[in-house]
């Protein structure tokens, strides 16, 4: 595929080139969210993307190894999402699926996790890696995170770690989290978070958008989108730098318990 900047790609080619360079990674390009441009670690030589982010979490004995070590993400939100037995969660951009094991332990056999993915080469490496850990309550689904192939009111918990910020229709992503989530459903997510002053240039450069990078809102874009789709209680918390102009943010968000009759998709797919 040719390289135009984000400005120029129709939505089908930018996802294209997203869903290309996380299929390389699934085949272990081993790099921090499929980009060659993108390093592992900062300036300084810490890792910002990546399984060293589990290290302290008190999840690297949660699921097998080989999960953790394929993650790509920047935080690590079962670490913050206060999963309880018996719960239903939802990762988007579900990657080698590190996160729905995680999950999956933590709200056990009367529990389910999903993993949403677009990429069959994730997919199929998810599944082996569930099969590995002998995991047996998640299962791994192929889509799109705007268009969720769950029924509306179906989840506790959404999760996702730094996914949000590759869809170029960030606001149809959030309406579709609210329509999936149970009236008092808890949003728990990891993403990038843009500082206000990050230029035009990064964020119409293409391998800054396949790296977690140029895609990301800033804290004040993301806080209004989650409004307008009516979640609350929204929280940022910062986790750390990745890049001068982006952070590593933990974003909390909540559907009200009374939730007004807010649905964007026609026809969900029953799971």
């Amino acid at each position: 595929m040719a390289e135009p900047d984000t400005e120029t790609m129709t939505e089908d080619q930018m996802r294209e080139y997203v869903r290309e360079r996380y299929a390389e990674a699934a085949g272990g390009c081993g790099t921090g969210c499929c980009s060659s441009e993108i390093k592992l670690e900062d300036e300084t030589g810490e890792q910002v993307f990546g399984s060293t982010l589990y290290e302290n979490s008190g999840t690297e004995d949660s699921c097998c190894s080989s999960a953790v070590e394929s993650s790509l993400g920047c935080g690590v939100p079962t670490e913050v999402a206060d999963l309880s037995e018996g719960e239903t969660v939802l990762d988007l951009g579900s990657g080698g699926g590190a996160d729905v094991l995680i999950s999956a332990k933590r709200v056990g056999p009367s529990g389910q996790a999903f993993g949403l993915d677009m990429t069959d080469e994730m997919l199929e490496l998810a599944r082996k890696h569930a099969a590995e850990s002998g995991v047996e309550n998640a299962t791994f689904v192929k889509g799109f995170i705007e268009d969720i192939p769950l029924p509306d009111n179906s989840v506790d918990v959404v999760i996702s770690n730094c996914v949000i910020n590759l869809s170029s229709r960030k606001q149809q992503v959030f309406e579709e989290i609210h329509r999936v989530l149970k009236p008092g459903g808890r949003f728990a997510v990891s993403d990038v978070i843009a500082d206000p002053e990050m230029s035009d240039e990064e964020r119409t450069d293409l391998e800054n958008w396949a790296g977690c990078i140029a895609g990301a809102l800033t804290e004040t874009q993301f806080h209004e989108s989650l409004e307008r789709a009516g979640l609350e209680g929204i929280s940022f918390d910062e986790s750390h730098r990745v890049h001068d102009h982006a952070r590593s943010m933990i974003i909390r968000a909540t559907k009200p318990q009374t939730p007004g009759t807010r649905s964007t998709s026609n026809d969900p797919q029953s799971i």
